[in-house]
């Protein structure tokens, strides 16, 4: 670590990045804080003010308040009938392909693909917005997924600039996932325009952890995150960059085709409708695991994962346990916290048990893959250590004893 911030503690507490709240609230229920964003939509990115999750007066944040809906309010018989409507609108007479889904080969997409394969008689083209670096148990999965039964298109971006983009999403943003982000929401609506498919299926929504309630109420994504209206393609900006510094740094615009967004016309008068399979049903993660180990080959890590006390979930990038670690520099919240936070709302940990996992896994530093993580950007781990300090938010940071520890813990 940098000894050069041993006397940030008292310059620090007028600063509040991102827009953040300056006072830290954790949320009575689960384990997650005031600070947590919602999700963004990324090919606007440049380190503007952030939307945060909301809590009610009696310190219940979103996600706690959508899941006491999910258990007790909502009528999951009539969101049933919905879905079976829907795909009733959209199923192929003749076997050809009739719905999009996109995934890598997580329990998530495995099982919403696999799910309408066999229980709804749907005919899935699944396709894929690779990780940036698949672990060995990733791959495993994807290949298991596709041996089970299902054709699949995947979009392998260039790769140099692939690279070059992660390397500037981390160096000016501190978030090394902007390229995957941005080519997974879009990959799923932008193969069902180029194939004439009207139906795209994803897994559970931004609702599902805290992004706006709003969001819960309706099935389908958000066109904001996918699409742009066609005169405001200038406004797009990937690792901080406008297309045309890429266009002036080398890149072609057949290779930033990848990761333009969609034309909000093209996609209204073709029909194609993006949908969360977690509107029309209970989404509990750990049901969908179970369901693609019996159904699908599907297998968890052999060891628990870096930052989380897990062993199934985000198991496919070398990059995963990079992408949290910086949300915990930014937002003061790690891989842990997110997962025990969804643990408590699926109702299978107590809150205390979940602080306890916090207190013992959010910081630790993902060690596994980080020499493959500086190759793949190609930087050193100085310039690592300088970018995480540039980026760590001092309302929630302290130096201690030559050691940086949050100044707010769950408790």
């Amino acid at each position: 670590m940098n000894d050069n911030f041993e006397n940030m503690n008292l310059e620090c507490k007028s600063e509040v990045p991102y827009g953040l709240p300056r006072d830290v609230v954790f949320c009575k229920k689960c384990v997650m804080s005031n600070q947590r964003p919602s999700s963004t939509v990324e090919f606007t990115n440049k380190n503007q003010k952030k939307e945060v999750i909301n809590f009610d007066a009696e310190g219940i944040c979103s996600a706690c308040r959508y899941h006491d809906m999910k258990w007790e309010t909502i009528d999951w018989e009539k969101r049933q009938s919905a879905l079976e409507h829907l795909l009733d609108r959209h199923r192929s007479k003749d076997g050809t392909y009739d719905v999009v889904v996109p995934g890598s080969g997580g329990k998530d997409s495995v099982y919403v693909a696999d799910v309408l394969k066999r229980k709804y008689g749907m005919h899935p083209l699944t396709v894929t917005w690779p990780p940036h670096l698949y672990t060995d148990i990733g791959l495993r999965n994807f290949q298991e997924w596709l041996k089970s039964g299902f054709g699949n298109i995947t979009y392998n971006p260039n790769g140099l600039l692939h690279r070059y983009l992660t390397r500037e999403a981390f160096l000016n943003l501190l978030h090394v996932f902007q390229p995957f982000i941005i080519g997974q929401k879009q990959v799923g609506p932008k193969t069902a325009l180029k194939y004439g498919i009207k139906l795209v299926m994803y897994g559970e929504s931004q609702g599902e952890a805290g992004s706006n309630l709003a969001e819960t109420e309706r099935p389908t994504m958000d066109p904001k995150y996918y699409s742009l209206p066609s005169g405001q393609v200038s406004n797009v900006r990937l690792g901080s960059r406008t297309v045309s510094e890429l266009l002036e740094s080398g890149f072609n615009k057949g290779d930033l085709d990848f990761y333009m967004p969609a034309v909000r016309e093209e996609i209204i008068s073709s029909g194609v409708e993006v949908h969360h399979m977690g509107f029309y049903e209970n989404w509990v993660s750990q049901d969908k695991f179970y369901y693609a180990v019996e159904n699908c080959g599907f297998k968890p890590n052999p060891q628990r994962t870096e930052g989380t006390f897990s062993k199934s979930t985000s198991l496919d990038d070398k990059l995963d346990g990079f992408h949290f670690y910086t949300t915990l520099i930014k937002f003061g919240i790690g891989r842990a916290t997110y997962e025990a936070s969804q643990e408590i709302r699926h109702k299978h940990i107590t809150r205390e048990e979940a602080v306890a996992l916090v207190h013992r896994y959010d910081d630790e530093f993902p060690s596994q893959y980080f020499q493959e993580f500086l190759d793949y950007i190609s930087i050193n781990e100085e310039e690592f250590w300088n970018t995480i300090e540039k980026f760590r938010s001092p309302h929630l940071w302290r130096m201690e004893n030559k050691t940086w520890e949050l100044r707010y813990r769950v408790e």
